[in-house]
This record gives C-alpha cells, structure tokens and sequence, in this order.
C-alpha cells in the first residue's frame, strides 16, 4: 500500500514546509495548526457517537424478547 510518506522524501516535506509559510506566512501557521486539530477533535467526536448509536441501535435489535 502506497502512502503519502512513502512516496515524498526528505526533501519534497521540506519544499512544502517552505511553500506552506511562503503562502500562509509564519504568524498565520499556529492558527492554522489550531483550527486543524480542532476540526480534527470534533470528527473523532462526532465519529465516537455515531459509534455509540449504532451499538445501541444494534443492541436494541438483538437485545432479549419481552416477557408477556
């Protein structure tokens, strides 16, 4: 399987680093870096409880028939 860090080198990360605060300025990165791992927070999140759901959904399914 093929990834992103297989195929760039040492190199070509540098190059980007360079071309990230060329366009982005090195003030702007922390918040950019901020917001990313936000966002990446809140998709776990969301992730995790959309989980939970399911299981309980899944449990409500296969849970035990009622007496009666």
């Amino acid at each position: 399987m093929l990834t992103i860090a297989n195929i760039m080198g040492v190199n070509d990360w540098l190059i980007v680093a360079i071309i990230v605060m060329l366009l982005f300025g090195v003030k702007k990165l922390p918040e950019i870096g901020k917001s990313m791992a936000e966002g990446i927070h809140e998709f776990k999140k969301a992730t995790k409880k959309a989980q939970e759901e399911d299981m309980e959904e899944a449990s409500k399914k296969d849970g035990p028939a009622t007496q009666g």
